[in-house]
């Protein structure tokens, strides 16, 4: 089951982070592929929004840090979709930061 608080309960919030969860390295947005599209992601409530995005049988992950002043984009390298859906869950239960 997917962390839900009071908000529209449309999108998760993220559990805390675990103890021994598994850092991704965060990069600058580069274009990985020309199509991509946003499949889930997490409620805009929180000042940190995660993003899975998909395209090519490749998915990635998108953080953005929102600022008062501008928003700090990044992403995960690109792994296959079937990888990247699991790293997804892992994320939305604290496993994955």
């Amino acid at each position: 089951m997917l962390p839900l608080d009071d908000c529209a309960g449309i999108s998760p919030h993220i559990a805390m982070v675990q103890r021994d969860c598994v850092r991704l390295e965060w990069r600058e947005p580069y274009p990985v592929l020309e199509r991509v599209r946003p499949v889930a992601w997490t409620c805009v409530c929180r000042s940190v929004i995660y993003e899975l995005r998909a395209g090519a049988g490749l998915g990635f992950i998108r953080r953005t840090v929102q600022r008062d002043d501008g928003h700090q984009v990044s992403e995960s390298r690109p792994w296959p979709l079937r990888e990247a859906r699991a790293i997804w869950a892992d994320l939305l239960i604290g496993r994955v930061r």
